[in-house]
């Protein structure tokens, strides 16, 4: 009698257990437990640590409530400005309610993937290029605020959505370069037609200076003669008079006229050579040649 009454204590005892591990569970600090009971819900969320639930009747179903880092695929789309373009993205997301985002959606992750997608699309056709590519900003709050609607009856919050990389034609990039490339040679030209502008106003004070003072025209031109000297090239600089200039703009054409006349007139009462010069010039050339010759046949003797 006395071994029966200790095996049955020792059958309760496994039994007991028994029942105790298979009642007992374990949920981590980052998920939450929602427990099923013949199907349905029971109230409160079991939180982390360890918790006991009624063995093949109640269903522990653990939720992760850790920030989700979801890609998504990239997707191809036309922009407003009819572009061809590929795009991808990236969705930081949370699961905040455990038992809506085990009973409202089938599966929570696949849902918000799908939604995110189809979002990023949308707002590839809402959009042009330029605002793709330096617009990013606002362009997130926006895909942002298209998946969370949604998403906030499934238990689920979107931190925050980002564009990865925009992807375009070859042909598109080709046409970006060259759009760049006038860009910076018309913002070359202005600058150079203002340097140009402001050299010329400066020029013209200059000028005005030196109208009421000739002689800094002549340093002027001095200064330019030695510049170009300096160079040590075979330039060969004339200074032309200013003030001849002014005189022929000066003048009417009778005082022109007259002017020429007396040029002419002191060229013509200029003495011309007799015949006898001319005889005794070439005489003193001959003399000359021939002293030069006796000179250099003594130099080529004193070699010898």
């Amino acid at each position: 009698m006395g071994e029966e009454v200790v095996v049955a204590v020792i059958a309760v005892i496994c039994a007991c257990a028994i029942y105790a591990l298979a009642a007992a569970r374990v949920v981590k600090q980052y998920e939450r437990g929602v427990v099923f009971r013949l199907g349905r819900l029971r109230e409160g969320i079991r939180g982390p640590g360890f918790t006991l639930i009624v063995p093949f009747v109640d269903r522990l179903s653990k939720v992760n409530m850790q920030i989700v880092t979801m890609p998504v695929p990239a997707q191809d789309g036309i922009t407003r400005d009819n572009v061809t373009v590929r795009v991808d993205a990236v969705i930081y997301f949370k699961v905040v309610d455990a038992a809506e985002a085990l009973i409202r959606v089938e599966d929570y992750r696949f849902a918000v993937s799908q939604m995110a997608q189809t979002s990023l699309r949308s707002i590839i056709g809402k959009s042009e290029l330029d605002d793709l590519l330096s617009n990013r900003e606002k362009l997130n709050q926006g895909l942002e605020l298209m998946i969370d609607s949604p998403s906030v009856g499934w238990g689920v919050q979107i931190d925050r959505v980002e564009i990865k990389d925009v992807s375009l034609p070859e042909t598109m990039k080709r046409s970006m370069a060259r759009q760049a490339e006038a860009n910076r040679e018309r913002r070359a030209r202005v600058i150079n037609a203002d340097a140009e502008l402001q050299a010329s106003k400066k020029l013209s004070e200059a000028a005005r200076q030196m109208a009421g003072q000739p002689a800094a025209l002549q340093l002027r031109l001095l200064q330019t003669v030695v510049a170009v000297a300096a160079e040590k090239n075979s330039t060969l600089v004339l200074p032309f008079p200013v003030e001849l200039l002014r005189f022929l703009e000066r003048a009417t054409p009778a005082e022109a006229a007259q002017a020429v006349q007396a040029v002419s007139g002191a060229v013509q009462a200029a003495p011309t050579p007799t015949p006898e010069a001319k005889e005794n010039e070439k005489e003193k050339e001959k003399k000359q040649e021939q002293e030069q010759g006796q000179e250099s046949q003594g130099r080529e003797k004193q070699t010898v």
